[in-house]
């Protein structure tokens, strides 16, 4: 057996690991049937697709050629993490426009690429959106600038 697509093998691997917890987390929910479907049913039909698309993504990877695997990258997984708990500790100090704003400049960072004014732009339409979204048409509780 010889893996000829390592980073298909490596994703549907994942894939049917990720099912299979799924499945044995829900293994105590009742599942019913199509006609009377119980709380399990849902989480247990999503997570066994799951297992058989990893399946069938392990198989193929050994039958197709496909790409190696890369070196894993850093900089977008810190820059990232960063943005989202700089968020998560910032909105309710400086509110929902400035965290929004913050959040788009980190994660921009992960890529090498930067362009510095249509990241500002991004990032200001973006906090305009999240303001008219979440706190104006969805009422959340978050301050929309600091110490409101």
């Amino acid at each position: 057996m010889v893996i000829k697509s390592p980073q298909d093998f490596g994703a549907g691997i994942l894939f049917i690991l990720f099912g299979a917890a799924g499945l044995y987390v829900g293994s105590d929910l009742t599942f019913g049937s199509a006609r009377n479907m119980g709380p399990g049913y849902f989480p247990m039909l999503i997570c066994g697709l799951i297992a058989l698309i990893g399946l069938i993504v392990t198989v193929k990877s050994l039958a197709i050629e496909g790409p190696a695997i890369e070196r894993i990258q850093l900089r977008p997984i810190v820059f990232i993490l960063l943005a989202i708990a700089a968020f998560g500790i910032l909105i309710s100090e400086i509110g929902a426009v400035l965290s929004s704003i913050l959040l788009i400049m980190f994660a921009a960072y992960a890529r090498r690429d930067v362009k510095p004014v249509e990241t500002v732009v991004f990032a200001v339409t973006t906090a305009a959106f999240v303001v008219i979204i979440f706190v104006y048409a969805l009422g959340q509780p978050m301050p929309v600038w600091w110490g409101r």
